[in-house]
């Protein structure tokens, strides 16, 4: 899916695509709604106001990867992260529901699929390609699964320096790094939460159109911020909403596929599901759009999807603390560290 952001640089930015989720106001917002809806027993060191704010911060910052090379030759490809357009699956002969969690097997997987099924996509423009991005679906719940497991290393490792004895600088900056992961997680985890992250409609209806939808090439950039702003939505507005998060509940797969990745691939396909109502809103004059009021209906479509993306991403932090287990070579090797060493024989 490609997206499109302002700049000044606009002639080149023409020619790129760009995969904007929640604009940073609501990305913090999805970030903040995930602290708000932690259980008790999470560590509380996530709580600690620089903490908090550090996590609150980092759930922009995928966005400003890009920000420093305007032909994005080094970045681009991770763009592929904050989407999927899952109607491409089904171009390629690939089922969601069954695709592989490893990414480069699913790439490998689409990339046949599309060859193969080569009539079912539109051409691609070299000139607005210079990222090399617009031959892929996009990575959205692969990219949160492997966040996932970076979480539950980073917790891993605290746990071990916590249990035997690490230092205090180490324990710091284990502490630091999960802090990092929650808040970079937490950009993919509200992507996936914003419909037009997962689809070919992404910015404006393409293709047959027998409903009338908008095909104005604004609307994903309205949806991300400029209903937010004009609603004036606040993290205040939603944190009495959010409920305790739950785990959660899954065992190893007898197809051996990260047990965590259908979780991930199921978030994305229901935000899917989506699509055609929001659509239908706009078509309606409801989503506030133009000289359009903002409406009862646009506002709770909006304020839920934000706080679905809250919900997810807390049960998601709270799956990976609670199914980290100890390091076990690092705990091994913090063991050896405290034993006395035994002198040396004359």
């Amino acid at each position: 899916m490609q997206r499109c952001f302002s700049s000044a640089l606009l002639t080149i930015v023409l020619l790129l695509p760009v995969a904007y989720g929640w604009d940073y106001e609501g990305h913090r917002i999805v970030n903040q709604l995930g602290l708000a809806a932690l259980p008790p027993d999470f560590p509380s060191f996530v709580r600690e106001p620089a903490n908090a704010e550090r996590i609150a911060f980092l759930a922009g910052g995928p966005d400003r990867w890009r920000n420093v090379d305007p032909w994005l030759q080094q970045v681009g490809a991770s763009w592929t992260d904050h989407f999927l357009d899952i109607e491409q699956l089904g171009y390629a002969g690939i089922d969601p529901r069954t695709v592989s969690s490893f990414r480069l097997d699913f790439a490998l997987a689409f990339a046949a699929g599309r060859t193969l099924h080569a009539d079912r996509f539109p051409a691609i423009d070299p000139a607005k390609n210079v990222a090399h991005t617009r031959e892929w679906p996009g990575f959205a719940p692969w990219a949160v699964t492997e966040w996932f497991e970076k979480l539950r290393s980073a917790f891993s490792y605290l746990k071990a320096f916590e249990e035997v004895g690490g230092t205090p600088e180490e324990i710091a900056n284990a502490k630091a790094d999960a802090v990092y992961v929650m808040g970079v997680m937490g950009h993919y985890v509200g992507d996936c939460a914003q419909p037009l992250h997962t689809t070919i409609h992404h910015n404006g209806w393409v293709g047959p159109n027998p409903n009338g939808y908008t095909t104005w090439p604004g609307f994903h950039t309205w949806i991300d911020s400029g209903f937010i702003a004009k609603a004036h939505i606040t993290l205040q507005d939603l944190a009495p909403r959010v409920t305790v998060a739950e785990p959660f509940v899954f065992a190893p797969r007898e197809d051996g596929r990260d047990p965590f990745f259908p979780v991930a691939m199921d978030y994305v396909i229901a935000q899917n599901e989506l699509v055609e109502p929001l659509y239908k809103l706009e078509k309606a004059g409801l989503m506030g759009n133009g000289e359009h009021p903002v409406t009862p209906e646009a506002r709770a479509f909006i304020e839920g999807q934000l706080l679905k993306g809250g919900q997810m991403l807390a049960r998601t932090w709270v799956t990976a603390w609670r199914s980290a287990p100890v390091d076990a070579f690092l705990r091994s090797q913090l063991v050896k560290r405290q034993t006395p060493a035994a002198p040396v024989a004359k």
